[in-house]
């Protein structure tokens, strides 16, 4: 067993302010989304660089945002819809945690959809050019969940298990690693392979959703699952219920993108 490492949280307290390692994590990833995303072909001929990839990431991040927090409430607390709605400021409360990797994904896929509708660009390509820079601030977050010592594994006995302070005395998987190289350096790795081959616009996308989907759903054996809803079909979590439909999207896009070249043909 390896001890786990007690890191506080909190890189700053002043007051009731707080800077935490979680946030400067989300920070980190659309810092490198600006320099990764210029870096391909398909960017520069878009021209997503400067004011306009600037502009691109505050909407792309203000989706995440709040469609991460809607999600985690849809997703993982419907069973205390009433305490919601018995206290609304709770909704907004981003500093208590909960955020929804999912409704994320579907609240930044909608801004950037608002916002290449607003500039006149091809929505497609736009989001293959995304998505290549996104396993990077997924592996950021898995860190953060890591130091916040949240969404820990399930109870094991390999050498390398930890304690987790809000996971009991039992030892764990550390499963924010597992997932901080899985879908966020194995997944950049294959993305930034693929996006230098002259792929049909929309491909990028479903190659993301698929892998992306098939990582975690992977992985997710060796996580806890959230306790107040457990398991949902099964011995499958809500996170794999998600990714499979993840997987699915993906296929489907792909099925579309090869009947429009047919037809197009």
């Amino acid at each position: 067993m390896i001890p786990y490492p007690h890191i506080d949280p909190d890189i700053v307290r002043i007051g009731p302010f707080h800077i935490r390692w979680y946030g400067l994590m989300y920070l980190l990833g659309f810092i490198a989304a600006y320099f990764v995303i210029p870096r391909q072909e398909k960017s520069r001929s878009l021209g997503l660089q400067g004011a306009t990839l600037q502009d691109l990431l505050f909407w792309v991040a203000l989706g995440l945002i709040v469609g991460a927090r809607a999600g985690h409430l849809v997703f993982y607390q419907y069973p205390y819809f009433d305490y919601y709605l018995s206290h609304p400021l709770e909704i907004i409360a981003l500093w208590h945690g909960g955020m929804s990797f999912h409704g994320g994904l579907i609240g930044s896929v909608l801004a950037g959809y608002i916002f290449c509708r607003k500039k006149g660009l091809p929505f497609w390509g736009v989001a293959d050019c995304v998505v290549v820079a996104a396993p990077i601030g997924l592996g950021l977050g898995r860190i953060g969940n890591f130091i916040n010592g949240e969404l820990y594994g399930r109870i094991t006995e390999v050498p390398w298990a930890m304690v987790f302070p809000m996971g009991g005395p039992f030892p764990r998987h550390p499963s924010q690693l597992y997932e901080a190289f899985g879908e966020g350096l194995i997944l950049f790795a294959i993305l930034w392979k693929m996006q230098k081959k002259n792929l049909a616009d929309g491909m990028m996308v479903a190659l993301f959703l698929i892998c992306y989907g098939t990582i975690r759903f992977i992985l997710e054996f060796f996580r806890e699952p959230d306790p107040q809803i457990g398991f949902i079909l099964g011995f499958f979590s809500m996170g794999q219920v998600l990714c499979a439909g993840m997987i699915l999207a993906g296929s489907s896009v792909i099925i579309l993108l090869k009947k429009r070249k047919t037809n197009g043909s």
